[in-house]
């Protein structure tokens, strides 16, 4: 199962050549992971479509910080500016002890015909112990949480 995060386009995210800069993709994602795990400072989720998977706090003093090991991104087609939001899929390709990789496809919006698959790309966070600065074990409540959208990693056409 994954989770559809709409995912709105800036003007700042446009390069000179009039499409989503390769950077501000990193940007983007960012933008939808955090809607789909991230629960706001007075508990609830941003994101209705995260409500089930927003679990990780971020609020200020929180015990847990999440940190990225690891990125890749491959970019199949370059992405105009569009005033509906992006369809950005996201979900568990791997869930270690102390570490998930999210991965992601970015679509063109919902109701946009064709579909277009314009970004593949995937995220390894950690999770680490705020007062210790060490990898700590996912959680059972986060884990069960993550564990219905756990499928296979995204499978990059170039490597």
């Amino acid at each position: 199962m994954r989770l559809h995060v709409p995912t709105p386009l800036r003007w700042s995210d446009l390069d000179a050549y009039g499409h989503v800069n390769n950077a501000r993709m990193l940007s983007l994602l960012e933008e939808a992971r955090i809607q789909a795990f991230w629960v706001n400072d007075d508990g609830t989720a941003e994101h209705a479509v995260g409500r089930s998977t927003a679990v990780i706090d971020a609020s200020p003093g929180a015990t847990t910080l999440t940190l990225i090991a690891r990125q890749e991104v491959e970019y199949l087609e370059a992405i105009p500016y569009q005033r509906l939001p992006l369809d950005i899929e996201l979900w568990i390709g791997r869930m270690g002890g102390a570490s998930l990789e999210v991965c992601y496809e970015v679509h063109s919006p919902v109701g946009a015909e064709p579909r277009t698959l314009y970004t593949r790309a995937a995220t390894t966070i950690v999770l680490v112990d705020a007062a210790t600065g060490k990898p700590r074990r996912i959680g059972e409540h986060e884990r069960a949480a993550w564990e219905p959208y756990l499928e296979a990693p995204v499978e990059f056409r170039h490597r």
